[in-house]
């Protein structure tokens, strides 16, 4: 669903709401009058006095004279929506255009200016509406203003889960080194990305970079921006919120609010569930209800998932439900031996809806392989079972993915392009890949076209590069600002 096309179902959604208060408004007002006019009947025969009885209801109904406004209660009701822009009343249709008007400003500060120019064209009343027209000419002024960015030098930076409770998670255990080389902050983070997008920086996503088509040949595409906006990818890996990680300072998992918003669930100390943003996903969702334009065509991140123990923090792998022995880890034994009454179908249909809402609010997901392996050091047959197990277990939950975010930041080849010769790229490609990411933190960008893939390097935004390499990050945020002073030093070092 791209951006227009939310723009209008939201639309539509709003209409019929409004649409269904009004129709519930004019069925109460005719049951009163109807009870009201019984009720005046049976007093007018006892009095005498009906039609004066009557004209004093009218009139205090209506607020009009009965001697200029009368009301025929054989006349039909015309439906707000049904009725066209002719039957809406005066209100209601300026409403309707003040919306529109809405959206479409909001579709421009995403820079999507030619589907806010097509959404206000094609919206009725504009042949005769100036405020509608005035913004059709603006928005193709500032349209025919932008540049095109190089896509081939377009950085791409990626995150892993982030640490909500620093305490918990640099508590000197086991797991703490781990924590603090390889994830950041939400304090980090949200500092990171208000100064990004103070610089100018702009999300785009891999496929507003290149065009797959479906001959499976691979071509560039052109991004263009006002002059000093600055085009970035935006990755997560290992978006799972894994056993091991339970106790430790981290969300739970991601839930579809009752306000239809994804939103992280998190464990407090006593045992009860709090909601908020406490992850990448809704804190970036958040930012940029407040700052549309840091989402080209409302474009976000690539949420990059494994599977051996589910996605976004439901327990959806195979493994859950065929309880198969020699399968099972220690964690997963531990989880099914605590909850006797898991519902594996029901896992799956939880984190359906959860990946549902988040590709409609601009998210895209990407396979980080189901077991997170190296694919060369694992070997071919390996890769292959294991790609198998992804596109089973993970697909049928998130959806098809033509994107691959290697694990542990390897790839298939060395810098040189990706050929048929290469039995790995060969079985990727075959299975759907087109787009594949490594990880690369000593340059700003790096980016590689194949007529058949394109491939682009990652900038790790974590403890460890920001401890050791902060003047490398410089042209992204200034890291003294960003640093987490709960962080331990020095950061272990890899």
């Amino acid at each position: 669903m791209d951006a227009k096309e939310r723009i209008i179902e939201q639309r539509i959604a709003k209409r019929r709401k409004n649409a269904l208060i009004m129709r519930t408004l004019i069925a109460v007002m005719i049951v009163l009058i109807v009870l009201f006019a019984v009720i005046l009947i049976h007093t007018g025969i006892r009095s005498g006095s009906f039609q004066k009885a009557w004209d004093d209801f009218i009139r205090v109904m209506t607020g009009a004279d009965t001697q200029e406004q009368t009301v025929d209660p054989n006349a039909p009701v015309v439906s707000p929506v049904e009725g066209g822009e002719a039957g809406l009343p005066q209100a209601f249709a300026d409403e309707d255009i003040q919306m529109i008007l809405a959206d479409a400003a909001r579709l421009a500060a995403q820079y999507n200016y030619s589907e806010a120019v097509s959404l206000l064209k094609e919206s009725p009343g504009y042949n005769t509406n100036p405020q509608m027209q005035n913004a059709v000419a603006s928005y193709q002024a500032q349209k025919d203003a932008c540049a095109a960015y190089p896509v081939d030098q377009i950085t791409h930076v990626f995150f892993h889960t982030l640490v909500k409770d620093t305490a918990k998670a640099f508590d000197g255990d086991a797991n703490e080194a781990g924590y603090n080389q390889v994830m950041t902050t939400i304090d980090e983070f949200n500092s990171i990305i208000s100064q990004m997008y103070e610089k100018g920086y702009v999300m785009v996503s891999v496929h507003d970079m290149c065009e797959v088509h479906e001959d499976g040949s691979v071509s560039k595409k052109e991004i263009r921006l006002p002059v000093g906006k600055i085009p970035f990818v935006l990755s997560q890996d290992d978006v799972s919120y894994y056993h091991y990680m339970v106790g430790d300072g981290f969300a739970q998992k991601l839930i579809v609010d009752e306000n239809g918003k994804v939103k992280n669930t998190y464990i407090e100390d006593d045992g009860s569930i709090s909601v908020g943003d406490y992850d990448m996903v809704p804190l970036i969702d958040t930012f940029v209800e407040e700052h549309p334009d840091f989402a080209y065509h409302g474009h976000k991140g690539i949420i990059a998932l494994t599977g051996y123990e589910g996605v976004l923090g439901y327990r959806t792998d195979e493994v859950y439900r065929t309880r198969q022995e020699d399968r099972l880890t220690a964690y997963q034994r531990a989880f099914l031996d605590a909850t006797p009454d898991f519902d594996w179908d029901k896992e799956v249909e939880e984190a359906r809806k959860v990946a549902d809402a988040m590709k409609a609010e601009g998210w895209e997901f990407a396979s980080h392989t189901w077991g997170h392996i190296n694919p060369v050091g694992y070997g071919y047959d390996a890769t292959v079972k294991d790609t198998g197990r992804w596109l089973e277990n993970v697909a049928p939950v998130v959806g098809d993915t033509d994107v691959l975010i290697f694990a542990f930041g390897a790839d298939i080849n060395d810098w040189t392009p990706y050929t048929q010769e290469n039995e790995f790229f060969r079985y990727l490609k075959e299975k759907g890949f087109s787009i594949y990411c490594n990880v690369d933190g000593s340059q700003k960008y790096w980016v590689q076209f194949g007529s058949d893939y394109m491939r682009q390097g990652r900038r790790n935004l974590d403890g460890y590069r920001m401890y050791y390499n902060p003047e490398m990050l410089e042209d992204l945020f200034d890291v003294s600002q960003a640093w987490d002073e709960a962080r331990p030093t020095p950061v272990p070092e890899m």
